[in-house]
């Protein structure tokens, strides 16, 4: 099994692209980006298909259903009509986010990898090589939580594209064999998951073809970080 097909072991880095969706900026408040703009998260936050996600004592966790591509061999300064060449295949991500967290944190003009970095904060599905998607800018990405329909929407509403993403991820950072680029999330992402919640996140094709899922549930973590309004 190649590094890339095992990305969620050997991966080096999660690459999450923020804002990348009109609505979900809009349902947030803020501006729209002149350029893609990303954080990172540990790949320690990778959760795999059937796992618990554990919410952290005083956090308010919300979910951020996304396409993640998973790239297949290493390169820098990726030209944007070369961008499938540096694909080994997609899978389906959940970005947790403790909001309330990430949003005291903002206000003080400080980072926020805390609020996207706890372990689990990654639910991942299994690989998908990119033979087996035929246009992954035009798939349905939806989550259900408790059998209610909580996020809906296509990947060819993005801002920027996957080619743009990868051009411009490699323009910063060097991308590495099984990294992973979360390309954003569409509205709905306010959401709260709580203790005992049953989490079904979904990739398909618009015709309804299941490509890849995740189900799982979530729990309050016992000890750990926890959360207060410090001043």
């Amino acid at each position: 099994m190649s590094i890339a097909q095992n990305f969620v072991k050997h991966g080096k880095k999660i690459i999450a692209i923020g804002r990348n969706y009109d609505a979900h900026i809009k349902e947030l408040g803020n501006p729209p980006n002149a350029e893609p703009w990303f954080f990172l998260k540990p790949t320690t936050s990778y959760l795999k298909n059937g796992g618990t996600v554990l919410i952290p004592e005083g956090v308010q966790m919300h979910h951020e259903i996304e396409l993640g591509v998973v790239i297949g061999k290493d390169g820098k300064d990726i030209k944007r009509e070369d961008w499938e060449q540096y694909v080994a295949g997609y899978a389906l991500g959940i970005d947790m986010t403790a909001r309330n967290f990430q949003q005291f944190v903002k206000a003080k003009s400080l980072p926020w990898t805390s609020s996207k970095g706890f372990d689990t904060f990654c639910p991942i599905s299994e690989f998908i090589p990119k033979e087996g998607i035929k246009d992954p800018m035009n798939l349905v990405l939806s989550i259900k939580v408790n059998g209610e329909e909580r996020q809906r929407g296509n990947t060819a509403d993005m801002i920027y594209d996957i080619p743009e993403l990868i051009r411009h991820c490699s323009s910063i950072m060097t991308l590495q064999e099984g990294d992973l680029i979360l390309t954003g999330t569409p509205a709905g992402a306010l959401g709260l998951i709580v203790h005992g919640d049953k989490i079904s996140g979904r990739l398909e094709t618009p015709e309804g073809e299941l490509l890849a899922s995740w189900d799982g549930d979530a729990a309050n973590r016992a000890g750990g970080y926890v959360f207060t309004q410090k001043t």
